[in-house]
C-alpha cells in the first residue's frame, strides 16, 4: 500500500520536477527562425515539431553515447515561447532524476547537428543552440592536387605556343619557296638583259632605239 501511495505522489510530481530539472544550469536555450529560413513556405510550429525536436535530440545521444537508450521522455523541455524559442535538458535513461552533463549534450549536438538541422529544414543560422557552437565543416579535399591542375595548365599553354612557333615557321618557309610574286617591271628586266622568250639574245636592247624607228629604216 505505501508503495502506491509512492508511486502515486510520484507520478502527481513529475511535471514539476521536470520543469525543475529545467530550470537548472545545465539546459540549453534554442532560437529557431522558421520564417527567416523558409520565407512563405514556413511552417507552423507545433507539438508535432517538438517531437520531432526530442526525437532528434534522443537520436542524437544515442548516437553519441552508442550504448544509452535514450528516448524522448529523457528530453526535457520548458519555457517554451511563441518566436519559438525553449530551453532542454538530458536527463539518464537510467535515472530520470539524474542529469547528463551539460559537456556531453554538447558533444552530442555538435556531432549530428547536420543531421537535426536536416530535420527541420534548417541551418545553424535558423535553428540555434546558444552556447553551443556549431562544427566547422571540414574543407573539401579536391580529387586532384592544386599543384597538378596548375602543372596541366602551364604544360597545356607550353604546348600550343610551341605548335604555334611551328606552324608560323612552315608558313614562312612556305611562302619564301614561291618567292616574290612577278610584276609588269620582270618583262623588262628579262629585255635589258637580253632575255626574250627563253632565247639569249645577242647585243644588248638600247631603249632609245624603238619599233617605229626600226621600221623607218626598213622602208628606206
Amino acid at each position: 500500500m505505501l508503495g502506491k501511495i509512492l508511486v502515486v505522489l510520484s507520478l502527481a510530481g513529475a511535471p514539476a520536477l521536470s520543469h525543475a530539472l529545467c530550470q537548472s544550469d545545465s539546459g540549453y536555450k534554442v532560437r529557431i527562425s522558421i520564417k527567416t529560413a523558409l520565407g512563405d513556405q514556413a511552417y507552423d510550429w507545433n507539438e508535432s515539431e517538438m517531437f520531432l525536436f526530442q526525437s532528434s535530440l534522443a537520436y542524437a545521444m544515442r548516437i553519441y553515447s552508442g550504448t544509452q537508450p535514450y528516448n524522448v521522455d529523457n528530453i526535457i523541455v520548458c519555457n517554451e515561447t511563441p518566436r519559438v524559442s525553449f530551453w532542454f535538458v538530458v536527463t539518464s535513461p537510467k535515472n530520470t532524476t539524474e542529469l547528463i552533463p551539460r559537456e556531453e549534450v554538447e558533444m552530442a549536438v555538435r556531432k549530428s547537428r547536420h543531421r537535426i538541422n536536416n530535420a527541420f529544414l534548417l541551418s545553424d543560422r535558423t535553428l540555434e543552440f546558444v552556447g553551443i557552437h556549431p562544427t566547422l565543416v571540414a574543407p573539401v579535399v579536391p580529387d586532384t592536387p592544386p599543384w597538378l591542375i596548375v602543372f596541366g595548365v602551364v604544360i597545356g599553354a607550353v604546348f600550343v605556343g610551341i605548335i604555334a612557333l611551328l606552324v608560323t615557321s612552315v608558313l614562312q618557309k612556305r611562302k619564301k619557296d614561291k618567292g616574290p610574286p612577278d610584276n609588269g617591271q620582270d618583262e623588262e628586266v628579262r629585255q635589258v638583259n637580253g632575255l626574250e622568250n627563253g632565247i639569249v639574245l645577242e647585243g644588248t636592247y638600247n631603249r632609245g632605239f624603238t619599233d617605229d624607228d626600226f621600221t623607218k629604216l626598213s622602208r628606206l
